[in-house]
């Protein structure tokens, strides 16, 4: 073989080479304004291991993300420090774009494939609606970090209206699912708006209309099990067993309230609304009859252990300390996903009332006992 055909065969093995490279690459632009900081975090995991790369932004918030993949992948992107986040669906070869604002990031809108096309179009055909609740959380979270009331509404107006936004929004999310049962989006939409929901039957309701592809999608079958989970500790169920150790070291199990009604309080030690919600349950707890009725309280912080301030709050029922906080197995199990959380629990072991306020305790208990 004379030598310029060897050099010819070495190109093309390179070109081949470089070509297959470029199949496995992933391009992802972006442009987004309101960010306070001149850098965009994006993480994605690849063969089990999570990667982190910083990206520099350009002076009208641009970016410009590329790297290797071999299947579909979803990238989060971070904007403002890890204040706001938007999530990216890609594959090898694609060419994705993502535009919009650091601030309402329910809003960004993604595009290059299928999934962020139909996910986009979604958003903007309930722009109206998610813009309100950006807005009213936005709003919230100004009130929480500065211990103030924005706006003309109270805090519980505000908690009124974001749960009226949710319910329309995932009305509007059933109605895409209903009408597009095979798209992998509606998958995603379930995931989003209905993975966190306090009924289960809602969860199983919208996750019955999948078919085809959606319904072979891995993230199904994982939302599948996640539901069947979250029945165990839905209203209606049988308690779920535990057994803890309070800050006596003592031992408690669940078992050993069966005959009383037991009211268990998810808590954090440094959370003004915790503390309030002590002192609701203080009131509670003093005009009811101690006999036939248990508190347990599990602080479930994750910045300190162990936590010194539940003595200070002089509580005079049981409390708990839990370790691993928000990885400990009676949140999971119990299906917590923020405090203060209350869950009224009757002599037999069902579970009565998810999510109670504590000032409505002595009204359920005593409702209870008139129907038992």
């Amino acid at each position: 073989m004379s030598k310029f055909r060897i050099i010819i065969a070495i190109c093309l093995i390179i070109s081949s080479f470089n070509s297959c490279k470029d199949e496995n690459k992933v391009t992802i632009k972006g442009e987004i304004s309101n960010l306070d900081y001149p850098y965009v975090i994006v993480t994605h995991f690849s063969t089990d291991v999570l990667t982190v790369d910083t990206l520099k932004i350009g002076n009208k918030g641009q970016f410009n993300y590329r790297t290797s993949i071999d299947t579909l992948t979803i990238f989060t992107f971070y904007f403002n420090n890890y204040n706001s986040s938007a999530i990216v669906f890609a594959d090898k070869g694609e060419k994705i774009s993502i535009k919009g604002d650091a601030t309402l990031p329910d809003l960004i809108q993604v595009n290059g494939n299928e999934i962020n096309d139909d996910l986009t179009l979604f958003k903007k055909e309930n722009e109206a609606l998610l813009k309100q609740r950006a807005e009213l959380l936005n709003n919230m979270k100004i009130d929480r970090m500065e211990n103030t009331n924005q706006g003309i509404l109270s805090e519980n107006e505000k908690i009124v209206r974001l749960n009226s936004l949710n319910h329309e929004l995932t009305q509007k999310a059933e109605d895409f699912v209903r009408k597009n049962p095979s798209k992998i989006a509606s998958v995603i939409l379930i995931n989003n708006l209905f993975r966190d929901t306090e009924n289960p039957t809602t969860l199983e309701r919208v996750l019955k209309y999948l078919e085809g592809e959606a319904s072979n999608f891995p993230l199904t079958e994982d939302l599948r099990m996640h539901c069947n989970k979250v029945k165990l500790s839905a209203e209606g169920a049988h308690l779920p067993y535990f057994q803890l150790v309070d800050t006596k070291n003592d031992t408690i199990r669940s078992i050993d309230f069966s005959g009383k009604y037991v009211v268990l309080s998810f808590l954090s030690a440094s959370d003004k609304e915790s503390k309030e919600e002590i002192n609701v349950l203080k009131n509670e707890y003093n005009n009811l009859n101690k006999d036939s009725v248990q508190f347990i309280s599990i602080y479930i912080d994750s910045e300190k252990y162990p936590i010194t301030t539940i003595s200070n709050d002089s509580i005079p029922w049981i409390t708990v300390a839990e370790k691993k906080s928000w990885a400990s197995d009676i949140v999971k199990t119990y299906n917590i996903h923020y405090v203060p959380y209350n869950i009224l629990i009757s002599p037999d072991g069902t579970i009565k009332r998810r999510n109670i306020p504590a000032h409505e305790v002595k009204k359920a208990i005593a409702n209870g006992a008139k129907w038992s």
